[in-house]
């Protein structure tokens, strides 16, 4: 008897917070009613996406409702209310779930408020039955239970209600995926930009000014050449000088555009030299990927093909940045001493996971530094997903997913 008291308080309180939404129904009716006068009258536009959002969050909290009640999420599926107000109110209007979520909020202010008069009502007569059919027949209550249906059945109806049809679950699921290529295309040609600036900036400042530097030189050696042999060979030392800095400074830019390693060696290789050269003890792992080169030229290539397939040149060379960003930080601002490096071939998929055992605290999101945002654009442009997770006191873990067809 206690048990079935205890649960019928529960649905009671779940049919309590269904009427306070009723009344809130009642209240989004009005509003939607009369922002639809204005906005036909051209005086409110700017109210009605509002409005929908606002509805949009009752309808939220009534799903969580239904979820906590059936065990069950309730999924939703909406339009994203973004860009210019007109396109905001079209959308608005337009969006199937706007129609659903005032199906439901009418329906809702007629049986929420039922079943909560309902269970009202039962609550006396049940208690009297019950207790008189556990006190003198000793038998299970068959009264309380009732107000536990109730409870049941209104969060069945809100479920029929606010539950999308899959056209609609598809057409919200395509313009998410809209806004998220969008995104990303964005990411995509900021970044672009930012590293053709850059190969700019390096080409400009590095290797013109030596190539002009050396045209000057040479120009003076050939002046000098008959009357002073002797300065004649110091400048053209000193151009020598210049040359050989100059392709130093033009195998840095093609490094920065697609390293060459990564072609000579394969992406395994050019892993395990970034982990050689980066100052920490790293523990490099492979699966599924050449683990060794058959050899480093370029006339071993059809070996290396041969030996295990690539992933295209756009995925490898993202891996790889990605990797040498990480390194790069581990061994800058982590303090730590021990990283590793693990690159896994999955049948749609690479993923790269790089650990550092440093301190943690390194940021995510838009605000983590211009490495770890020009990584998360690398890795957008091509569809992939970047999880980084670095609590205080470490350790620092990103991981890396790129699609790729083998």
């Amino acid at each position: 008897m206690r048990d079935a008291i205890r649960e019928s308080g529960r649905a009671s309180l779940h049919l309590l917070s269904g009427a306070a939404i009723a009344l809130l129904c009642y209240l989004m009716v009005g509003v939607a009613l009369f922002t639809a006068f204005l906005t036909a009258t051209v005086i409110g536009a700017g109210v009605l996406p509002e409005s929908v959002l606002l509805l949009r969050r009752l309808a939220g909290w009534e799903r969580r409702r239904t979820a906590a009640r059936t065990g069950t999420p309730v999924p939703e599926a909406y339009l994203p209310l973004e860009g210019p107000l007109p396109a905001r109110v079209r959308t608005a209007v337009t969006d199937p779930g706007t129609g659903r979520d005032l199906v439901w909020a009418a329906a809702q202010l007629l049986y929420g408020m039922g079943v909560w008069f309902a269970s009202l009502v039962l609550w006396a007569p049940a208690l009297l039955v019950d207790g008189v059919v556990t006190g003198l027949a000793g038998r299970r209550p068959v009264a309380l239970p009732l107000i536990g249906r109730l409870a049941d059945l209104g969060a069945e109806w809100s479920r029929a209600l606010l539950t999308p049809t899959p056209a609609a679950a598809r057409a919200a699921a395509l313009a998410a995926r809209v806004e998220e290529l969008t995104a990303t295309r964005a990411g995509a040609i900021a970044a672009h930009g930012a590293e053709l600036r850059r190969i700019e900036r390096d080409l400009h400042d590095g290797t013109q000014a030596r190539l002009v530097a050396l045209s000057m030189r040479i120009g003076l050696a050939k002046r000098a050449y008959d009357s002073d042999p002797v300065a004649a060979r110091k400048l053209l030392d000193d151009a020598q000088t210049q040359a050989e800095e100059a392709l130093a400074e033009l195998r840095h830019v093609v490094r920065g555009i697609h390293p060459p390693i990564l072609t000579d060696r394969g992406l395994s290789g050019a892993v395990r030299a970034l982990a050689a050269s980066s100052g920490l003890e790293v523990e490099v792992s492979v699966t599924g990927l050449a683990d060794h080169a058959p050899g480093d030229g370029p006339e071993h290539a059809d070996d290396r093909r041969a030996a295990a397939p690539r992933a295209p040149a756009a995925v490898e060379a993202a891996a790889y940045f990605v990797v040498a960003e990480a390194l790069t930080n581990a061994a800058k601002h982590s303090g730590a001493t021990r990283a590793s490096v693990a690159l896994v071939r999955e049948p749609t998929a690479l993923r790269a996971r790089v650990a550092d055992e440093g301190r943690g605290g390194a940021e995510a999101g838009e605000s983590g530094g211009s490495g770890l945002l020009g990584m998360r654009r690398r890795v957008a442009a091509l569809d992939g997903t970047v999880r980084l997770t670095s609590p205080e006191g470490g350790p620092t873990v990103i991981e890396v997913e790129l699609p790729c067809v083998w």
